[in-house]
């Protein structure tokens, strides 16, 4: 038997073309990319009901491989390593998004930020500005 679940509300995200501006793009457009789709995916976010704690346990394991990898090419044993804990986080946010309908948006586009680090700790770095505006934004937009 299926579980009753609350309607599901669309969220706006970004195309395919855009995360990769805002995970590989120049540094200003990058920027402004995070600002704009943070903006409007932590409001809608919001609007379909998803609490702060359920970014918060997810960017916390974020937070957790960002400490573990080094910044530049000295130790690549900890880079893979923790290129490979980022990986491993995508069916983490398949069943985050099965359990809580409201986090399927934010997973979608978070699992093509993933994709898109390719091992490349500028582009982790890039990825993580972008989940924090999110978060940010969120919390601003009266996220509980």
């Amino acid at each position: 038997m299926g579980r009753n679940r609350a309607p599901q509300i669309p969220v706006d995200t970004p195309s395919e073309q855009e995360m990769r501006i805002i995970i590989q793009g120049d540094a200003v457009t990058s920027a402004q990319k995070t600002v704009e789709w943070a903006q409007r995916l932590a409001k809608a976010l919001k609007a379909a009901d998803l609490k702060s704690s359920q970014i918060r346990n997810i960017f916390g394991q974020i937070r957790q491989i960002e400490m573990s990898w080094p910044l530049g090419d000295a130790q690549p044993k900890y880079a893979e390593a923790a290129n490979r804990e980022l990986i491993l986080l995508k069916p983490k946010l398949a069943y985050q998004a099965e359990r809580v309908p409201a986090v399927v948006a934010l997973a979608n586009v978070l699992s093509t930020g993933i994709d898109l680090v390719n091992g490349n700790r500028t582009y982790f770095q890039r990825f993580v500005d972008f989940f924090e505006a999110i978060l940010a934004y969120h919390k601003a937009e009266g996220g509980k």
